[in-house]
């Protein structure tokens, strides 16, 4: 089975926390979005992994790439780096790894979590990953006949067609038939806004008789911005402390005269002094926190907090904090005293 990531894009919305690093490389509860994605697609496929295809821009670097290879290497996979020169939409960016387009693969989008309990239906040619809405003309969603199968994919409808809205991951039980609709879609110049769609791939697919049915999933966690960043955060963080499947404070955490209150993620070589943290916290490697209460929020590694009282403010690497802010958002290397 292979995992097939699109994520040239630099996260616009995310700005200034995605200046330094690409969006999907923001840690989620101490792990990268990418890492948590991909660990929790290998999870549902109860199979083994046996590629990650990452699609970047050409300018990341070489420290970005080493950081995908290790998140492949945790899995037993093989890491393929492939670029895509200009933001041409979807189906470019898939069609950029088309030497990997081939057998069984799941191609997800790097800017979405969740959080899944079901059997993958191998027998189907391809799975659509939903989630049920309450706001559905918002979503690209799905119609399904008698048969639990998929018939239509409708793009943000103002008229009902249903509630399951697609959320940017998908199954092929044979990838190439994707690769041969899409390189279709690319020869017919088929373009929406000026770029190339995964849909017109997909609906090229189901012309030609593939059955696609849907896989529901129970979370849906957006990163799109700070806000709902910093709300996956805390959710991602009361996922973990429910199923005690991750340690989340590690043991080099230095404590004077603080408080901590679960959940939250703490990593190596941090200083809490005079601190008051929780709930909903994750706080990166060699970060110092004094004389502060923080709650509901997302600071990064090597940073400095002083005196802050913060709530649902996330702060990047290297930053250094010091006043009477509150729903703060600080990127890399900045400072605010």
């Amino acid at each position: 089975m292979k995992i097939i990531v699109p994520m040239a894009g630099r996260g616009s919305r995310l700005r200034p926390h995605t200046l330094t690093i690409p969006k999907p490389l923001i840690p989620i509860a101490g792990k990268p979005i990418v890492q948590r994605l991909v660990e929790g697609i290998a999870e549902v496929l109860e199979d083994e992994i046996d590629e990650i295809a990452f699609i970047i821009s050409e300018d990341f670097g070489v420290e970005i790439e080493a950081k995908l290879k290790n998140i492949a290497t945790s899995l037993k996979a093989k890491s393929t780096i492939y670029y895509q020169d200009k933001p041409l939409g979807t189906g470019h960016a898939i069609m950029c790894a088309k030497d990997s387009l081939s057998g069984p693969a799941v191609i997800a989008y790097a800017d979405t979590l969740f959080k899944a309990d079901f059997k993958l239906d191998k027998e189907a040619d391809a799975v659509m990953w939903v989630k049920q809405v309450e706001n559905p003309e918002a979503f690209g969603v799905i119609k399904l006949n008698d048969k639990g199968q998929i018939t239509e994919l409708v793009e943000k409808s103002k008229d009902f067609v249903s509630d399951l809205a697609v959320i940017g991951i998908y199954y092929f039980k044979e990838v190439s038939q994707l690769k041969t609709q899409l390189e279709k879609v690319i020869e017919e110049n088929i373009m929406h806004g000026g770029e190339y769609q995964i849909n017109d791939g997909i609906k090229k697919m189901k012309e030609n008789g593939a059955i696609f049915k849907p896989g529901q999933v129970d979370e849906w966690m957006d990163c799109g911005n700070k806000k709902v960043t910093v709300e996956t955060n805390s959710r991602m963080l009361k996922f973990i402390h429910e199923d005690q499947k991750e340690q989340l404070m590690s043991s080099s955490v230095k404590i004077e005269n603080s408080e901590i209150l679960e959940p939250c993620f703490i990593g190596e070589n941090v200083f809490l002094k005079n601190a008051k943290i929780g709930p909903n916290v994750s706080i990166g490697n060699g970060t110092t926190i004094e004389n502060s209460s923080i709650k509901n929020s997302l600071i990064q590694e090597n940073s400095q907090v002083l005196n802050a009282n913060l709530d649902k403010a996330m702060i990047g690497n290297f930053a250094k904090f010091d006043g009477n802010f509150t729903s703060v958002s600080l990127g890399d290397y900045s400072v605010l005293d």
